[in-house]
């Protein structure tokens, strides 16, 4: 299944790492399919809010490629993911998941 939407509005999300212009291993810049516009990576640490007896889960880091480059948006910042995805992958015996969303925005803008 590719591209699967994902509600994250039971969490909060903070930049752990500034969005950079996605590379591939030989370094050459990722682009939109279809498109020579170049795709971007943050870090985000997502962490589960608080349910109403003060429990919070376990965290974690997630790296999301974004179609759109951040402005403005720095490490530390509490953010959201505008239209987030979730894709399966598998290569050679491993597999995972990978996060995409069109672009970032800070929380309350």
């Amino acid at each position: 299944m590719r591209n699967i939407p994902v509600n994250l509005a039971g969490f909060k999300l903070r930049v752990v790492e500034e969005a950079s212009i996605k590379t591939d291993q030989e370094g050459r810049v990722k682009t939109a399919y279809g498109t020579d516009d170049p795709l971007y990576v943050v870090g985000v640490f997502a962490k589960p809010v608080a349910t109403e007896d003060g429990y919070r889960g376990k965290g974690e880091e997630l790296k999301v490629t974004l179609s759109i480059a951040p402005e403005g948006i720095e490490e530390g910042d509490l953010v959201e993911l505008v239209g987030p995805t979730v894709s399966h992958w598998e290569n050679e015996g491993r597999s995972g998941l990978s996060w995409k969303a069109q672009a970032l925005k800070p929380v309350g803008a």
